[in-house]
């Protein structure tokens, strides 16, 4: 069969499947040639989930007749010159608009500011239709009509007008974070109008535009360097997570990408904090020169290559760990809200939480506090004069004197503890509310942050058993335990072979004191089982150590001593990550005496 040169119209609809998949790919590949114009404005509108209607519009530079002439062939850009190693705009292979051309009916219209008019010129099919002048305002208006009408297979594919007009709200969404500065309007006849004021400088306003108002309470700031790769952003706690990863935005150089290494090191980042299944929320962008980085990857631009990947990994797991060790040990403000609603069945409070602080002056329950000529200074009151003030001093509760006020109280995050509910759960107060600890949550972290540590530092000191304990098993688990015998001995647990079915453990972690040495042998050779050896475990040892850690915690119905509650608490305020165990839940909710009043109808 002979070679021959294909056709300019066909050549375009082969690029098309790759630069435009779908109505969100258009409206993307739109938005970017928007941003590079200098738009402060974008507003897009869509019918039938943007395959009957998709329209950019925006104030940018905008082009002459002669730039539309050439916007509208392949491979014409103002973008690049004759390299690719530092690209600084969102566009430049020059293939949206001629693969967009040749697959739908295209007309753009478009206006420079130093120009008294317009032009406009059509495609359909990939044949330029008209070209004549036209009035309009300074800008660029593309219009995209019956997309993929003249590839109608490619119509098979598409998912259903709901589900496209989501995908484009997505591409919205992702744009509108990386350009706060910028205003984003979307509207058409399948959706309800979605309007993102600029918020300027403020990029985490805008972020919270999309997360929700939570995302501002919940957020922790990024901001890290390392051999001149730039990160920055903001993550949340790790109790402020959500059902699936969609709510995680990372951005390379102002470009929105989709990239598997940076999401693998946001997962990594919160190993042991989040449980299964659960993901955290998070805007991370990254700024490097721009010949470190590859976007020529993939005509959607969606993916990168880094030159070196793993300082990449390392920056972005560093950062978010340093930055949840500083201020992530905090609940989210989400708790109080579901732990509010949980209360009295029906019973909904306001979602919209006080803008002030509590303050006894402005409480409605502020007569307990007034003068003692009011009622609740006279003589049936006389019985209360002997009761401690309550105060957040946790020495004071241990002396069991009251603060006086000449000594003013020292105020801890977490407070005092007051009492010991169903032997699990601790109740302390705070200067300005309650918190409610469970205590096997919270030591089980405490325990795994020591271990953790004395991993990199020495070996765990191990207490000796009298009796070993000897654990039966099959022998392949035997033998999988045995290959590891090293690193676990650097845990503190000394095991050996007894018999080809059975393993003597002879030494145990002494942090964990007590410990049921059979159930945590079994489940090491579960874990390992399910790793495959020739993983290595010393990839693993902080799994190892998070599980001896659950296996060695203050246990559930434990009755504790007030000094042991009030140690517990100032360990956890000195602890990274105290504000959820291993798993991820959370270790403890705080409750505001606002929200307490509230729950009482007071407020």
């Amino acid at each position: 069969m002979a070679i021959r040169q294909l056709s300019e119209t066909l050549i375009n609809q082969i690029a098309a499947g790759e630069v435009i998949e779908r109505p969100a790919s258009a409206a993307k590949e739109l938005i970017e040639n928007a941003l590079d114009a200098g738009a402060t404005r974008i507003e897009v509108a869509t019918s039938g989930g943007g395959k009957s209607l998709l329209r950019v519009s925006d104030n940018g530079s905008g082009m002459d007749v002669a730039d539309l002439e050439l916007a509208v062939r392949r491979h014409c850009t103002s973008k690049i010159s004759d390299t690719l190693d530092d690209i600084r705009t969102l566009g430049f292979r020059g293939e949206a608009l001629p693969s967009i051309g040749s697959v739908a009916r295209l007309s753009i219209s478009s206006r420079r500011r130093d120009s008294t008019g317009g032009n406009e010129i059509a495609v359909e099919g990939g044949r330029i239709t008209h070209l004549r002048p036209s009035p309009g305002n300074p800008g660029t208006i593309v219009e995209v009509r019956d997309l993929f009408f003249a590839t109608p297979a490619r119509l098979k594919f598409l998912k259903t007008e709901k589900a496209e007009a989501a995908a484009i709200t997505e591409v919205v969404k992702r744009m509108a974070i990386a350009f706060p500065g910028v205003r984003f309007v979307l509207s058409g006849t399948d959706r309800t109008t979605l309007e993102l004021p600029a918020t300027g400088d403020d990029h985490l306003a805008r972020m919270a535009q999309i997360l929700g108002k939570d995302f501002r309470d919940n957020a922790i700031e990024i901001d890290a360097e390392r051999e001149g790769i730039s990160l920055t952003g903001f993550t949340g706690v790790p109790t402020f997570n959500r059902g699936n990863s969609a709510h995680q935005y990372a951005f390379v150089n102002g470009r929105p990408v989709q990239d598997k290494l940076i999401l693998s090191a946001i997962r990594g980042a919160y190993a042991e904090t989040i449980p299964a299944g659960r993901y955290p929320v998070a805007v991370l962008s990254i700024t490097l020169d721009p010949a470190l980085v590859d976007v020529n990857v993939h005509p959607a631009k969606s993916d990168v290559r880094f030159r070196d990947p793993q300082l990449v990994r390392g920056l972005i797991v560093g950062a978010v760990r340093e930055a949840l060790a500083r201020d992530g040990s905090r609940a989210a403000t989400t708790g109080a809200d579901g732990m509010l609603r949980s209360f009295r069945p029906g019973f909904q409070p306001s979602a919209q939480r006080p803008q002030q602080p509590w303050s006894a002056a402005t409480s409605p329950s502020r007569p307990f506090y007034e003068a003692a000529n009011s009622s609740f200074g006279e003589r049936p009151q006389a019985s209360f004069d002997g009761l401690a003030t309550p105060t957040a001093r946790s020495d004071a509760v241990a002396r069991r004197m009251p603060v006086t006020p000449e000594e003013p109280p020292q105020r801890y995050p977490l407070g005092a503890a007051r009492a010991q509910i169903h032997e699990n759960y601790i109740v302390a107060q705070t200067d300005d509310g309650l918190v409610i600890v469970d205590q096997h949550a919270a030591h089980e972290r405490l325990v795994f942050e020591a271990m953790r540590k004395a991993l990199h530092s020495k070996r765990l000191a191990s207490q000796v058993l009298l009796i070993p304990e000897i654990v039966d098993l099959p022998e392949e688990d035997c033998d999988r335990l045995m290959q590891f015998a090293t690193e676990l001995g650097d845990l503190g647990l000394a095991i050996e072979r007894f018999g080809p079915g059975a393993i003597a453990v002879r030494e145990t972690p002494a942090m964990l004191g007590e410990v049921d040495a059979t159930g945590l042998v079994r489940q090491l050779a579960d874990e390992i089982a399910e790793w495959d050896t020739a993983s290595g475990l010393s990839a693993k040892l902080e799994y190892v150590a998070a599980t001896m850690a659950c296996h060695g915690s203050v246990r559930s119905g434990r009755r504790l001593r007030p000094e042991e509650m009030n140690a517990l608490l100032r360990q956890m305020e000195v602890t990274p990550g105290s504000g959820q165990c291993n798993h991820g839940r959370p270790t403890y909710i705080e409750l505001k005496l606002s929200d307490i009043e509230r729950l009482f109808g007071r407020s």
